[in-house]
């Protein structure tokens, strides 16, 4: 364990640089820059909550800010696997040439993805003080959601990245996988919506689901549900270990591929 920890110390400013050139490069032809990060998460709340608002019924002054608690958390772990299934691929040249722990180019993904997602959030503040949600005592719980998320996109990046070097359709495969994940997480409608029907069951086995109702809790003043926190941790946690496991054990034939 400690020569792991060693060789990330010892390429940690190398990290630092690679998140900084992923921020860069995400919004190098964008007029706007950084600020897009705010914009786009504000502008689909609102055509979602127009558009569901409407279809459902739900036009309490909440559920905006239901919504964009979900959004967010789901634009976070979509973009941030997307980016990561690529991300060997991506820096073939730099691989080829120059010997750097390749885990590092799937973490700095994730990182300058969740740097964004960080930053994006001043959005979710600012609508829920103009919409009258205040933060409670519960809001200590959303550095846990945050957290697990983390550790979720990461996890699943690495078994991306590793697949995806291989597997060069996965790309295709995993933009649908990512359309029943955001139908199955609830970002858009309550749960209760689905008890009628028979199908509430599977939003449970939906880690996404679970830390988006931990987040969700923490911002609405609930105490968050303990089963989903035990189930999205050992997921997340799960996802992790076998991450690191696939990635470490192919990791030296990725050259063959790239």
């Amino acid at each position: 364990m400690k020569k792991y920890i060693d060789n990330f110390l010892q390429y940690r400013f190398l990290l630092g640089q690679l998140v900084k050139k992923g921020i860069k490069l995400k919004y190098r032809r964008s007029y706007l820059g950084i600020i897009w990060s705010l914009l786009e998460p504000l502008l689909t709340m609102i055509v979602l909550s127009i558009v569901f608002g409407t279809l459902f019924g739900n036009h309490t002054r909440e559920f905006p800010v239901y919504i964009l608690t979900g959004r967010l958390l789901y634009s976070f772990f979509s973009s941030s696997t997307k980016a990561s299934l690529r991300s060997i691929r991506a820096h073939s040249a730099m691989i080829k040439k120059v010997y750097v722990p390749k885990y590092l180019y799937t973490m700095s993904t994730v990182l300058y993805n969740y740097v964004i997602f960080l930053i994006s959030l001043i959005v979710l503040v600012i609508v829920a003080v103009v919409l009258g949600v205040y933060p409670t005592i519960y809001l200590i719980q959303a550095p846990i959601a945050l957290l697990l998320i983390l550790v979720l996109a990461y996890g699943c990046g690495m078994i991306l990245a590793t697949i995806g070097v291989f597997f060069r359709d996965m790309e295709y495969l995993w933009s649908v996988a990512l359309m029943l994940v955001m139908y199955t997480s609830a970002i858009f409608y309550y749960p209760e919506r689905l008890l009628k029907s028979g199908w509430d069951w599977i939003l449970q086995y939906n880690p996404l689901y679970c830390i988006i109702t931990i987040f969700r809790a923490s911002i609405f003043g609930e105490l968050m549900d303990m089963r989903n926190f035990i189930y999205a941790a050992v997921f997340s946690v799960a996802c992790l270990v076998i991450g690191m496991v696939v990635f470490k054990k192919n990791q030296d034939r990725f050259i063959l591929y790239i």
